[in-house]
């Protein structure tokens, strides 16, 4: 991963960044403000493209081009994960589950026993 942050900060990315928000609340206003008069499916196609139109303008903004960067990143760790068999992840499980049984008998025979002795001495 790599660890520079030389964002360069332009206007133009603040004119960037002003119409990713004007798309974004443009989607969100337009679907209440139109809920009774189209329908759903118009309404959905239409948020769907201006929340698309919004994200790909904040993409192409510094932030934005390290952000695709980062996932990028990501995704190659992601494919380095050594993912544990079918058999492996059935035996961990099997063990989580007999200690999480042992430990309730455990705390079971605990609070009966202290439960026990405080009988005995309260009454």
């Amino acid at each position: 991963m790599s660890t520079e942050s030389k964002a360069s900060k332009s206007p133009l990315d603040v004119v960037k960044w002003l119409f990713a928000v004007v798309f974004i609340a443009a989607a969100v206003a337009g679907n209440v403000v139109y809920a009774d008069d189209f329908p759903l499916l118009y309404r959905v196609i239409a948020v769907v493209v201006l929340m698309a139109a919004g994200l790909g303008v904040a993409a192409t903004t510094a932030q934005g081009k390290s952000f695709l960067q980062l996932l990028k990143e990501a995704n190659i760790e992601r494919r380095k994960v050594v993912w544990p068999t079918r058999q492996e992840t059935q035996q961990t499980t099997l063990i989580v589950v007999a200690v999480v049984f042992l430990m309730a008998l455990i705390l079971w025979g605990l609070d009966s026993l202290f439960g026990w002795l405080i009988s005995m001495l309260v009454g």
